[in-house]
């Protein structure tokens, strides 16, 4: 059997920036306005840094407007749910981004509620997710969805075209991953079950799978035996681990090279579910700004 087909994450993301981009240039043109993307950003970790300069340069590439704050890691609670009220009422701000994990001392909860459903770019106001969780099959997806889960279910209609019918198994029950997956696979008529650490015979139901969506959070937990062969396998875990030289290298959930022999398609860690999370950030923005426009959102 030849080695799986590799879903490239990356490409596939680039092309989803072109196409935003050539959204919002067209939106403009037409006398909407410039779609604009607030992040907040709650003291001076660098990688979390590095990551929201980075949404920041790619919504103005993409012609988007960039509003930027950081707040130092004293913030109170009453500070920067004010600086949200702002956001809400500021008409140039159409998604807004709150970069997790806050400090202990902030109710991520309560933040993540006092965010307008329509400008939550993240997905993760519970109005949202309520909407998500009881959407019919097919219905449109005209509410911001979870950028992560949002990208996997791109990329698996992509490589496999319809989804209807197909057996679902989710390695993961995270609120950020495994559940909004399986709302969305489900929206797309598959069958789905949810796994977790309590699930007795996880190997055995994961060969089950025509499509396996791997999010656990723990280096290569699933073997290459575990695949049904031909198996759809998307891979969102990124774990960082030493290599011989003293540096480090990034890998996924799944054993790589033994699930690549199994599977039909698989894709890699770096370089498959990750690029497509920013991607969808900037779609989701472009999204909400057609809808506050009254403009039809596009399809996902």
């Amino acid at each position: 059997m030849a080695d799986a087909k590799l879903i490239d994450g990356k490409a596939f993301a680039g092309g989803l920036r072109q196409k935003v981009g050539a959204g919002v240039a067209d939106f403009v043109a037409k006398g909407g306005p410039k779609p604009g993307l607030a992040t907040v950003l709650v003291g001076a970790d660098p990688a979390s840094q590095v990551y929201v300069r980075s949404k920041g340069r790619l919504a103005v590439e993409l012609g988007m407007a960039s509003f930027d704050h950081q707040l130092p890691e004293d913030t109170t609670q009453a500070e920067l749910l004010e600086l949200i009220g702002r956001l809400n009422a500021d008409p140039s701000v159409n998604g807004i981004l709150v970069q997790l994990p806050l400090p202990k001392h902030l109710d991520t909860a309560q933040v993540l509620i006092a965010i307008d459903p329509a400008k939550d770019v993240d997905g993760f106001h519970p109005v949202n997710v309520g909407r998500l969780g009881s959407i019919a099959p097919g219905a449109p997806l005209d509410f911001p969805v979870p950028c992560t889960p949002l990208g996997v279910s791109m990329l698996l209609q992509d490589a496999l075209g319809s989804l209807s019918g197909l057996n679902a198994v989710i390695v993961g029950r995270s609120n950020l991953v495994g559940r909004p997956v399986a709302q969305l696979l489900l929206r797309a008529d598959c069958t789905v079950t949810i796994t977790h650490s309590r699930t007795r015979d996880l190997p055995g139901i994961c060969r089950q799978a025509d499509i396996l969506v791997v999010a656990i959070g723990k280096t290569e937990f699933v073997k290459g035996d575990w695949i049904k062969p031909g198996a759809a396998v998307i891979d969102v875990g990124i774990n960082r681990i030493p290599t011989p030289e003293g540096k480090s290298r990034l890998v996924g959930d799944v054993a790589f090279a033994e699930a690549q022999k199994v599977a039909g398609y698989i894709t890699p860690v770096p370089g498959g579910v990750g690029p497509m999370t920013v991607a969808c950030l900037m779609f989701n923005t472009f999204q909400a700004a057609r809808h506050k426009a009254g403009l039809a959102m596009t399809a996902a």
